[in-house]
């Protein structure tokens, strides 16, 4: 089987503020990284829209409007300081939402091995009726929910290493006994959640805080003591991946200084689990990640090594 590549065409119409970390460009890199000839061998798809009833699997009805209600005609709205909306954002949105769906029913009936989706804007911290942190709907927890709902699967693992904590897929998924949420991140920084003290409705959270200034090395001593060992135990039948790549040493948010081969060997990781545990399935979605030549860097290496793994 080969590893899918879902791409979202309409992300580059989803415009945000001139110098505004989630821009446009982020697309093109992680697209132009994704074009050598080294990836030829991936199975390609573009996302498709996602419905309201899609949608509905997280979010209630007031959310879901009030977002497609901001949408402006021409130029830009601001939802919040850091999250804002241009004429494309809906239809860029509803397919990074649709693509991660796309993913799960490939993965999950054998078409594919393992898959990546390509889009923007993220989703890991939407919360319920709350878009935030540069996201307006949950892309994985919705993904997650599918999977639970219509693929009928009782545990799904959620694997969050964007540098940034994943409140919106924990407030999602906060009391979803089918879902274990894992999420490690620099702390302090934003949002401020994320305390290992937070461990959801049904034993079904785990934080983990990496300190300021720590590096790759530091990321590996805790996943190994902490991440790998949980992640065992449940036993996974999907385990998708929320991959922020801004934990990279040259990343402008935030100060983890992970370097490309710490993202390898995490992927490598959660992927040999995966073949232990439910035939390989991994579906990983892109999150973070703000420095274009990092992103690039760590993007194409990240889908090499689940190419490794198909």
């Amino acid at each position: 089987m080969a590893t899918l590549l879902i791409e979202n065409p309409s992300a580059i119409t989803h415009a945000t503020p001139e110098g505004h970390p989630e821009q446009i460009a982020r697309i093109k890199a992680v697209t132009d990284a994704l074009a050598s000839d080294h990836h030829d061998a991936l199975t390609r798809m573009d996302a498709p829209m996602a419905q309201q009833d899609d949608l509905a699997l997280c979010h209630p009805q007031h959310h879901i409007d009030a977002i497609k209600g901001a949408i402006p005609a021409q130029g830009m709205t601001a939802l919040d300081p850091d999250t804002h909306v241009s004429a494309g954002s809906w239809e860029a949105a509803l397919k990074g939402v649709g693509g991660n769906l796309l993913a799960v029913d490939q993965v999950m009936s054998g078409a594919a091995r393992n898959a990546f989706i390509a889009t923007r804007p993220p989703g890991h911290h939407c919360e319920t009726a709350k878009p935030m942190g540069f996201c307006l709907f949950g892309n994985i927890a919705i993904a997650a929910r599918h999977a639970m709902e219509r693929h009928h699967l009782q545990r799904v693992a959620i694997v969050d290493f964007d540098v940034h904590h994943g409140n919106g897929t924990q407030d999602l998924l906060w009391d979803e006994p089918r879902a274990l949420f894992i999420s490690s991140h620099q702390m302090p920084l934003y949002p401020g959640t994320g305390s290992p003290s937070e461990r959801g409705g049904s034993n079904n959270v785990l934080n983990v805080a990496l300190a300021p200034n720590s590096n790759g090395a530091s990321m590996r001593q805790a996943y190994e003591a902490q991440v790998f060992p949980r992640l065992e135990a449940y036993e996974p039948e999907l385990i998708l991946i929320s991959a922020g790549f801004d934990a990279h040493a040259d990343d402008p948010l935030a100060n983890l200084n992970w370097q490309v081969e710490d993202f390898v060997w995490l992927t490598r990781r959660i992927c040999e689990i995966a073949n232990i545990h439910c035939e390989g399935r991994v579906v990983s979605t892109l999150e973070g990640g703000y420095d274009l030549s990092a992103l690039a860097a760590c993007v194409a290496a990240h889908v090499t090594e689940l190419m490794e793994h198909a």
